[in-house]
C-alpha cells in the first residue's frame, strides 16, 4: 500500500476497459462463420481464425483493419481457395462494421474518471494498443477524450513504450498504475 501514495498518473488501456469490444468481434466471428459453413464447422473454422490472427500479429497488429485482413486470408485458406468473391465482400463489409461500433462507456467508467478529473491528484493517460485511426475514433465516439491529460496509441506496449509514455506525463515508472486488462510487458 505505500507505494500506491507516489502515484501522480493513472494509465487505461481501452479496449474492455473504458468500453466493451470483444462481445463485438464475437458476434462477427460468429456471422464469419456461418459464411463459412459449407467449408467446416464453427470450432474448426475459428480455430483456424485464431491460428491466422497469431500469425498476422508481427506483421498487422491489433485492430479492427488487421482482423479483416486475417478474416479474409483464412476464409481463403480453410476454402482451399474456392471462397466466392462475393462471399468475400461480406467478410470485409463484416470486418468494416467493427469501424462504426457503439463506443458506449462502460457502466461506472464515465462516473469514475470524472471524480479522478475532479480530484486534480492525477493525470490520465489511454495508453492501448491498436490502429492508431480506429483507437483515435471509438475515443471520441465514446465521449471520454475530455478527461484524458494524454492519449498514446501504441503497435505493442512494450517497455520502451511505457518509458516514453512516462515521459509524456512527466512521470517515473514507480508513479504511474496500469488499468486494464493489456497491460502489456
Amino acid at each position: 500500500m505505500e507505494k500506491l501514495k507516489n502515484i501522480k498518473a493513472i494509465a487505461f488501456d481501452a479496449d474492455d476497459t473504458l468500453w466493451a469490444l470483444q462481445n463485438y468481434f464475437e458476434d462477427v466471428e460468429h456471422e464469419y462463420c456461418e459464411l463459412l459453413a459449407e467449408y467446416g464447422k464453427e470450432k474448426e473454422i475459428s480455430a483456424a481464425l485464431f491460428e491466422t490472427e497469431s500469425k498476422n500479429m508481427a506483421d498487422l497488429g491489433y485492430g479492427c483493419k488487421a482482423f479483416t485482413i486475417s478474416l479474409v486470408e483464412n476464409a481463403v485458406k480453410v476454402s482451399h481457395g474456392k471462397v466466392e468473391a462475393n462471399v468475400i465482400a461480406q467478410i470485409v463489409d463484416l470486418g468494416k462494421s467493427l469501424l462504426h461500433l457503439d463506443a458506449k462507456p462502460l457502466e461506472g467508467v464515465e462516473k469514475t474518471l470524472a471524480c479522478f478529473r475532479e480530484m486534480k491528484k492525477y493525470k490520465l493517460a489511454v495508453f492501448t494498443k491498436g490502429e492508431l485511426m480506429d483507437q483515435e475514433n471509438k475515443l471520441w465516439r465514446s465521449g471520454l477524450q475530455r478527461y484524458f491529460d494524454v492519449v498514446t496509441i501504441v503497435s505493442d506496449k512494450t517497455p520502451k513504450a511505457y518509458h516514453r509514455l512516462c515521459r509524456e506525463l512527466d512521470v517515473t515508472p514507480d508513479e504511474l498504475v496500469m488499468v486494464g486488462n493489456s497491460l502489456g510487458v
